[in-house]
């Protein structure tokens, strides 16, 4: 995930904004906006005033969770 953040792995924040998360989903901003607005999906998020923050460890187990397909 810090490769797609484009910071080092060692570096990597504990919360991005709508636009970062946005690239780490490959989603459009707008598409965050749609989702927190209607509940479509349950993604964690932090909302301080107008400024919106996803932490980046929500989003890991985020994408986990919805991995399909067979393992081995």
């Amino acid at each position: 995930m810090g490769r797609t953040l484009g910071c080092p792995a060692d570096a990597i924040p504990t919360q991005v904004d709508e636009q970062k998360a946005s690239i780490v989903l490959d989603v459009k901003p707008a598409t965050l906006c749609n989702w927190r607005c209607t509940g479509r999906y349950n993604l964690p998020y932090v909302k301080t005033g107008r400024l919106v923050r996803y932490r980046v460890a929500d989003l890991a187990e985020w994408i986990a969770k919805r991995r399909t397909g067979m393992e081995g």
